[in-house]
């Protein structure tokens, strides 16, 4: 039968609980207190979750080290290799020249500087994030409103603050993806069908702050006041972002909610503006008032908003295509066979059980009804995979531009360079994740939230936002956090589905106060040092907003139930 999970190894569930903590403290104190690296605090973690595996659970040694060496493989398809390539894409446009086309087209689109903060801010930051991700949004977007004329400060805690909505789908539904496959053997149905489910439930909680944050935004640039000045663009941007994301995530797939619902933002803008523009363009004290009516687009000429903006946003507009196609099969029911690409990449698929640790851990009530093997099962979707559309797409979209291959080598080995630390830090949190699962460590945690009773899916939201405040990434908060979540919501009776998804939308608020998240922001406008200042600015609106998301979700488990899928 193999080796049989203890739930409380240290003979009470609290004190388990605290010792299954262990390493999930380690990477807190290493990363907020000691200030360590990322890759350095999760390797220690990493190591404290070994030593608990094997001398407080007292698992087996080739299970214990079989679920780290299973994690780190993990790590490498499920999450690194997404996001690699969502970053590798994003860094193509910019070696052929496209993203100065791109940035041209924004910062000409208008003189208000609500409504640049609107089109940059909000909606071409929802679109690096679900290109790419991984706190290139907030880089990139800050960096472009400063050199407009923001104050450095202001630039960054707009750039953060925006970073909100698109989080949960950021590069390609990554989070998503990863919760899908984490929990689909404990909710015993295809990893495939877990994530969508979880991507439909989180289109329907996010929505809502979704809505807000352009109103939020500019509230935070210029007050109330000035808010209510350019509503109609506020409501534009927040209704056409928010009604994409529901649609994209419920119908389409994960993998798009980010890319649609922020186009779909910005092309609204550009049309509402060729019928409406604000009274009085505001811009900030000591800055040259402009009274040219300042409509919006009246620097671009007809090229530039019409084909040149076509032109610029090329790139993009291919990729779209590509993950469409790649998911067809799962918009469009029974096509014929020879139609549907999405089955035609699944034949790559590699499935297999993972040596010395596939069915060689036992679970047991009351995680389980019964004592059942718990299956360590690895599925590598090599064509079907975001990762692998997105680097074809860059491929694609490298030659389109007349790059060289010489070029598109060059790019791959500087991403690389670029994301180094970070794929390691990847690579070791899903360790973690994975140690913690197969040793009874999350079971324990899972148990000990499990008394929080009908409370419990408003203190989800807040432990996804922890997660993502420790480790700067949706991702993998949901590795950490999504199995333990969806343990305890199964012990209290409330809906798993639901808690994944809470977990998910949660850490989205917490993206704002993330070290890793304050110091990308800092750093892209020479601001290094400004850290604390921009933590002082943020802090209480993320605790705010995440508050708002255990509402919606305590909402959901209790009245509003109609809104889970199945």
């Amino acid at each position: 039968m193999g080796w049989l999970q203890d739930y409380q190894p240290a003979g009470g569930l609290w004190l388990s609980a605290v010792l299954a903590a262990l390493p999930i403290v380690v990477l807190l104190v290493a990363l907020g207190v000691l200030r360590r690296s990322a890759p350095l605090s999760a390797a220690l973690a990493l190591v404290t979750a070994l030593a608990a595996a094997l001398l407080l659970y007292r698992m087996p040694a080739g299970p214990a080290f079989g679920s780290a060496a299973m994690g780190l493989v993990f790590g490498f398809w499920s999450v690194a290799w997404i996001a690699f390539h969502a970053v590798y894409f994003h860094n193509v446009t910019v070696a052929t020249g496209r993203f100065d086309n791109i940035k041209a087209v924004l910062a000409g689109f208008s003189e208000d500087r609500r409504l640049q903060a609107l089109l940059i801010a909000f909606g071409f930051g929802a679109l690096l994030e679900g290109i790419a991700g991984g706190g290139s949004p907030i880089a990139i977007t800050a960096a472009m409103m400063a050199a407009l004329g923001f104050p450095p400060v202001k630039a960054v805690v707009l750039a953060l603050l925006a970073n909100t909505a698109p989080v949960a789908f950021g590069g390609l539904g990554n989070p998503l993806i990863v919760l899908g496959r984490l929990t689909a053997p404990i909710l015993g149905m295809k990893q495939e069908q877990a994530t969508d489910l979880f991507s439909s439930m989180v289109g329907r909680q996010l929505p809502l702050p979704a809505f807000i944050v352009p109103g939020f935004l500019i509230v935070v640039l210029a007050g109330w006041k000035r808010m209510i000045e350019v509503w109609p663009a506020v409501l534009t941007a927040g209704l056409s972002f928010a009604v994409m994301q529901f649609v994209t995530s419920n119908f389409i797939s994960p993998s798009l909610v980010d890319v649609v619902a922020a186009l779909a933002a910005m092309a609204s803008l550009w049309i509402l503006t060729r019928f409406w523009q604000p009274s009085a363009v505001w811009r900030f004290d000591g800055e040259e008032p402009v009274t040219t009516g300042a409509s919006l687009g009246a620097n671009l000429g007809a090229a530039k908003a019409g084909r040149g903006a076509l032109y610029a946003w090329a790139p993009y507009i291919i990729l779209i295509v590509a993950i469409f196609l790649s998911r067809i099969g799962t918009i469009f029911k029974n096509l014929p066979s020879w139609l549907d690409l999405t089955a035609l990449l699944h034949k790559a698929d590699w499935v297999f059980d993972w040596p010395g640790l596939h069915k060689e851990v036992v679970q047991h009530a009351p995680i389980t009804p019964k004592d059942t093997p718990y299956a360590a099962t690895l599925t590598v979707d090599f064509l079907y995979s975001p990762g692998t559309v997105a680097l074809i797409a860059a491929i694609v979209v490298g030659f389109a531009m007349g790059a060289k291959p010489g070029l598109l080598l060059a790019t791959y080995r500087r991403t690389l360079r670029q994301m180094r630390w970070a794929l390691a830090t990847i690579f070791m949190i899903l360790a973690i994740a994975f140690v913690m699962n197969y040793s009874g460590a999350t079971q324990t945690l899972g148990l000990a939230l499990a008394t929080t009773g009908v409370l419990f899916p408003l203190f989800s939201a807040y432990i996804g936002w922890l997660g993502v405040f420790l480790t700067g990434s949706d991702a993998s908060t949901n590795s950490l956090f999504g199995p333990m979540q969806v343990i305890s919501a199964q012990q209290l009776g409330v809906d798993p589905i639901l808690a994944g998804a809470t977990n998910t939308s949660g850490g989205v608020m917490g993206k704002m106060i993330s070290p890793q998240n304050l110091s990308i922001g800092a750093t892209a406008i020479g601001q290094s040092g400004k850290e604390g200042a921009l933590l002082r600015q943020t802090f209480l609106w993320s605790v705010l907003l995440t508050a708002v998301v255990g509402v919606i979700s305590l909402l959901q488990a209790t009245v509003f139930r109609f809104m889970i899928p199945s």
